[in-house]
């Protein structure tokens, strides 16, 4: 038993004492904790006897509260500019910062770990919504037509009918012998 002047959250006291066996496992943990770190303080640190109960109080209580969240009320976050004014034909802004950008996919994912998906649907934006500039995009899918992209090659259909015509069947293997075969 373990003399204590206020008793610790969670634990029974008999006659202002502890009994070791009424302590669940985690308020046995936190004690020694508690113990641990209070006995490392005052051993580098000038504490007066007064304010032992305290310090004890104070790393308890800290210790305890580690492992629960505050419950911050959630403030709705307002975008930027409105959804409707975001697009422009040469830029679109980020609702999140305001930022001006032909692409915003990679700009979403390396200041805000966010997918395109993420980032519709926290802003509620369309599955179309754009995530490249339209006179961006139109200017390089005109590039791409312009060197070929998207088409099979000139010449690939009529090697692919020559190919087709070609129907005599490969032989695979040794030839089969007729020596030593009856007639």
């Amino acid at each position: 038993m373990f003399p204590v002047a206020n008793s610790l959250p969670g634990s029974s006291t008999r006659e202002g004492k502890i009994i070791m066996s009424d302590v669940s496992e985690n308020d046995s943990t936190l004690i020694t904790l508690t113990a641990d770190i209070v006995a490392a303080h005052v051993t580098n640190n000038s504490v007066a006897v007064a304010d032992l109960p305290s310090l004890i109080q104070n790393v308890h209580g800290a210790l305890s509260n580690l492992g629960k969240s505050e419950t911050a009320p959630e403030t709705k976050q307002e975008p930027a500019v409105s959804v409707r004014a975001s697009v422009k034909p040469d830029y679109i802004v980020c609702l999140e910062d305001g930022k001006k950008l032909k692409m915003l996919k990679r700009h979403l994912m390396t200041h805000y770990q966010m997918t395109p998906a993420d980032y519709r649907s926290k802003w509620n934006l369309p599955a179309d919504y754009p995530m490249v500039a339209p006179n961006y995009a139109e200017q390089r899918r005109t590039l791409a037509k312009s060197i070929g992209l998207g088409r099979k090659p000139k010449g690939s259909s009529a090697a692919a009918s020559a190919k087709a015509t070609k129907s005599a069947p490969v032989r695979r293997g040794s030839p089969k012998s007729t020596e030593g075969q009856p007639a």
